[in-house]
């Protein structure tokens, strides 16, 4: 039996957590099922009760106390802790069936996978061990199209986690609010596809000359790779968000093994003429 589940990741404040809500809100008013896994071992209030909680595992004010760490050497703890203790997710996990879509809210700390592999090495296990097909949504916030050198950084860090993760992916400009009287149309589309050439024009007039070949080479590493395309959403917005869970839907490939729910035909009494 398969089983289908979203990774939400990105950086602190992309609006992961208020995605996920929206996410959750939409599947339930299309009657379909859904689990909410927090993976944020310092997260507190929720708008939808987590139905697995790794801080029923550990907590990141428990790691701090008792290892005398800071905040981010004890969530790097928290994940190393769970890394030793995966039986208890799958336990946490084995109900769940493919009519099921398990949506993984992950902290803000980008080191889980762009510096040691954590979080790959649970989408391996849950993969291998309990057969979920994965995909990765990865959030930056919209207003980094408006400041170009927060864009590139963007693009480099999804581009990162793309790699990284190994698993379908979605890139996702969010808080799309913020930036709608701030970007015109035709100037946000050259970020949802970037075209590096175009970008490099912008990014040289806002930088000092000498950083002019460091613009190149990152223009250059972007347009070698491709891979890097980004949708808009916007949380409050219905119709966006159903965009988002049909992207989804495409990556996991859920659709393809749901039976169709076809409607009870009323019988009929055939004459023969």
């Amino acid at each position: 039996m398969s089983r289908y589940g979203v990774f939400v990741v990105g950086p602190a404040g992309s609006g992961k957590s208020t995605f996920c809500s929206a996410l959750i809100s939409h599947l339930k008013n299309a009657k379909r099922s859904c689990l909410y896994v927090n993976l944020d071992p310092a997260a507190e209030e929720f708008d939808f009760e987590p139905d697995v909680d790794i801080k029923n595992l550990i907590s990141l004010d428990d790691a701090m106390e008792e290892l005398g760490l800071g905040p981010n050497g004890a969530m790097m703890a928290c994940f190393e802790f769970l890394m030793e203790n995966l039986d208890w997710l799958e336990s946490e996990l084995e109900d769940t069936t493919e009519e099921f879509i398990t949506i993984f809210d992950c902290p803000g700390q980008i080191e889980l996978y762009s510096h040691v592999p954590i979080l790959p090495n649970l989408c391996k296990h849950l993969s291998m061990h309990m057969s979920y097909n994965l995909c990765a949504a990865y959030l930056i916030e919209s207003t980094f199209v408006v400041d170009k050198a927060k864009f590139f950084a963007g693009t480099l860090s999804a581009m990162s986690a793309m790699i990284m993760l190994s698993i379908p992916h979605l890139n996702i400009l969010s808080k799309m609010d913020l930036v709608k009287n701030q970007v015109t149309k035709r100037e946000l589309k050259r970020f949802l596809d970037p075209d590096p050439s175009i970008i490099t024009t912008d990014i040289h007039a806002e930088t000092n000359p000498k950083f002019h070949k460091l613009n190149e080479a990152v223009v250059g590493l972007i347009e070698d790779f491709s891979m890097v395309s980004f949708l808009q959403l916007e949380s409050q917005n219905e119709d966006s968000v159903q965009a988002i869970v049909s992207y989804i839907d495409d990556c996991l490939g859920w659709s393809e093994v749901q039976e169709p729910q076809l409607k009870d035909e009323p019988e009929q009494d055939w004459q023969e003429e």
